[in-house]
């Protein structure tokens, strides 16, 4: 399957993004994607840099314009595409939102981030109340798509969960950065173990990996902090964690990575994780945490 994906550098003016990124996803389509990856809440800003009430303009329903609009490209160029979107549910009601477009224009599917952050630029749990349907992937016509966003990529359950209900393949649209007062070798060990971690989800349930994050500086509206350099670092890894792509720290990029999906059975009957699991062992993994022993 040839994957697509587009690293953006966000802007305030929003029908910029937008436009960049329907001129992108056909670009992608007209190189041969199958399947396009768009990085978090792409149409705007990261506004979780502050709580303001005044941002929750920017959410949609689903269905919804942008649905419609990437709807319409899918449609037109016979492509898959994973979105990220600010879903307004209902009044007061908002998710982080990953909508899956069938190649027809449809909606395939959902997913709404579980594991929502609050830390310094990254007040998250202001906007988004945790997702409410599970870890479920997405069938599509090509492939069952095992979506989730961001801070869910740190959570091996997550990943797993996924699998265990067939995932093929497991997509992360990313919005993460360097912090402007940590020194650089600090910044450097944060980017390289948020690929580790997602490395180790796919050698450990046997599934190639795609993470998109945006890249450049979106400063902080408040002027408390230095804003968000955003560290890019896009990659495609495969069901072993072997780097098929990975993309710069600093300029945008579009990309297509063509993956054998084949492979991963192959992966799995070398490495039987699955088989060896201890079920009968595991209860305690639905504990906050053991103060003592089980």
């Amino acid at each position: 399957m040839k994957i697509g994906f587009l690293q953006q550098h966000n802007t305030a003016d929003t029908r910029d993004n937008i436009l960049r990124l329907a001129e992108g996803v056909a670009d992608l389509a007209r190189r041969g994607a199958e399947l396009i990856v768009l990085q978090e809440l792409h149409n705007s800003l990261y506004f979780c840099q502050v709580e303001s009430v005044d941002n929750f303009d920017l959410a949609e329903p689903i269905p919804g314009p942008s649905t419609n609009m990437f709807g319409e490209l899918a449609r037109d160029y016979g492509v898959v595409i994973v979105t990220s979107l600010f879903e307004r549910r209902a009044p007061g009601l908002y998710h982080n939102t990953a909508v899956v477009i069938e190649r027809d224009g449809t909606i395939a599917g959902k997913y709404r981030k579980m594991h929502i952050p609050d830390d310094p630029a990254y007040y998250e749990k202001f906007y988004f109340t945790p997702g409410d349907l599970g870890f479920k992937p997405v069938e599509t016509s090509v492939g069952r798509l095992g979506v989730m966003v961001c801070w869910d990529q740190w959570y091996p359950e997550a990943a797993r969960l996924m699998a265990l209900q067939g995932a093929e393949i497991l997509i992360y649209p990313t919005a993460i950065g360097y912090e402007s007062s940590d020194a650089p070798e600090e910044q450097q060990r944060q980017r390289r173990a948020w690929q580790t971690v997602q490395r180790g989800h796919a050698v450990a349930n046997g599934l190639p990996v795609v993470a998109v994050n945006r890249v450049g500086h979106e400063p902080d509206p408040s002027g408390h902090t230095g804003g968000i350099q955003f560290w890019g670092t896009s990659f495609v890894a495969g069901p072993q964690g072997e780097i098929f792509y990975e993309a710069s720290e600093n300029e945008e990029e579009s990309i297509v990575v063509d993956i054998d999906m084949r492979h991963s059975e192959q992966v799995r009957r070398w490495w039987p994780f699955l088989r060896d699991r201890r079920i009968d062992e595991y209860g305690g993994i639905t504990r906050r945490f053991i103060d003592a022993p089980l």
